[in-house]
């Protein structure tokens, strides 16, 4: 029987297609340390199950298409709160952020358009792209520079007349990058010269380090109309397995048209949608404790990679991620030894090989993309079992 091009074009998740020789290991006994996956085990908000518990409908009805008004006001609440003002028609929540990107792209490129993405990037973002008939063209971001933005020229010289949209995580997955001011507005002016969006993705906004400032695109007044924001509360509140994500634009053309494809899959589950609307009621001091909290991991990992003979990586300044660079020839190689062949005290790691997060052929070969969402005790055993994993590795691979 047939199978479509679209489905067999789609690669595998680099995050998840290790996870049958986790499972295989864990069956062995070993203890497996999860650094591919950006699952935060921070406690979600009791303001969330609070909510879950009050519920006493006597019968579970489908919700509207657009969300349920109270919790499009919350976000409307919460959005003021980093000076970003919404009207009640300019949102959608979706089924995750995930739902929100494919919808964005599915509403502003025809089959064959194209869209922009600073490599590395989220993997998804293929999967998203390849589902809507969109083809992803890369321009590259370094990691000796921070994996920030190169200069316009280096941008533009990408762009055709099939180019519709700049797809951008501020802050990065899978690299951590916070971009600065500068470099928001340099997508902007590129935005209105070349009459393309700029979908954002800002899940991470909470997670800065170092006192740095957040810049939203949002923020970018004279191109607010270009703007797609998707946003989710699945790493700020921890609540990743809740699905309610959210599509924003000023452009209210554009989200009514979008507004169709929410009407074709019906709702976003109703409970989750009450259960996520009671978190506008999270005090501050959540949010404090938790950023404090992954700073301090964020430390741990990077001296922990920097203590590891021929490693290369950059400190990252935002979310819980860092790509580094291996001193290995093909780190998918080396991240299903991990799994299949070494242990540590009977314990070892699970990474991410960083190719999957390139669209160019070749890059990130050598490459990992680390979470640091662990408790801190873990952390520092994780990163001490991959420090003697590589010597290891490098020993039977010379």
């Amino acid at each position: 029987m047939k199978i479509s091009k679209r489905i067999e074009n789609m690669q595998f998740s680099p995050i998840r297609k290790l996870a049958p020789f986790a499972e295989e290991a864990r069956k062995q006994g070993k203890k497996v340390y999860g650094l591919n996956i950006g699952q935060p085990d921070i406690e979600t908000p009791k303001e969330f199950f609070e909510a879950v518990q009050s519920f006493d409908d006597k019968v579970l009805k489908y919700a509207g298409s657009q969300g349920v008004d109270k919790l499009i006001e919350s976000f409307i609440e919460y959005y003021k709160g980093w000076n970003i003002n919404f009207n009640k028609n300019e949102l959608l929540i979706t089924y995750g952020g995930s739902e929100a990107i494919l919808f964005a792209l599915m509403a502003i490129c025809d089959v064959g358009d194209e869209i922009l993405i600073p490599e590395p990037f989220y993997t998804n973002y293929n999967g998203f792209s390849e589902s809507a008939g969109v083809n992803v063209v890369p321009f590259i971001t370094k990691a000796e520079e921070g994996f920030h933005l190169p200069k316009k020229e280096e941008i533009v010289k990408n762009i055709t007349d099939k180019t519709r949209a700049i797809l951008v995580s501020n802050p990065g997955n899978p690299t951590g990058v916070v971009y600065t001011y500068e470099e928001v507005r340099l997508l902007a002016d590129i935005a209105k010269e070349y009459d393309l969006y700029i979908i954002s993705d800002e899940v991470y906004r909470e997670f800065i380090y170092d006192d740095l400032k957040y810049t939203s695109t949002m923020y970018m007044e004279d191109i607010q109309d270009r703007v797609i924001l998707i946003d989710s509360i699945s790493k700020r509140y921890s609540a990743c397995g809740a699905r309610i994500g959210l599509v924003a634009s000023k452009n209210t053309v554009l989200i009514n048209q979008i507004l169709k494809l929410c009407q074709s899959r019906l709702c976003v589950p109703t409970i989750e949608q009450i259960a996520a609307a009671n978190l506008i009621n999270t005090p501050e001091s959540y949010f404090t404790k938790v950023k404090a909290e992954y700073e301090r991991r964020r430390n741990i990992m990077f001296e922990g990679l920097m203590d590891i003979e021929g490693v290369i990586c950059k400190k990252p300044t935002g979310a819980f991620y860092v790509v580094a660079k291996l001193p290995v020839e093909n780190a998918e190689h080396f991240a299903k030894w991990l799994l299949t062949d070494y242990s540590y005290d009977n314990k070892t790691v699970m990474v991410a090989p960083a190719e999957g997060f390139y669209a160019t052929e070749g890059l990130g070969k050598d490459e990992i993309r680390l979470s640091y969402c662990l408790n801190i005790d873990d952390l520092k055993d994780a990163m001490n079992i991959l420090k003697n994993a590589l010597s290891k590795y490098k020993e039977d691979y010379k």
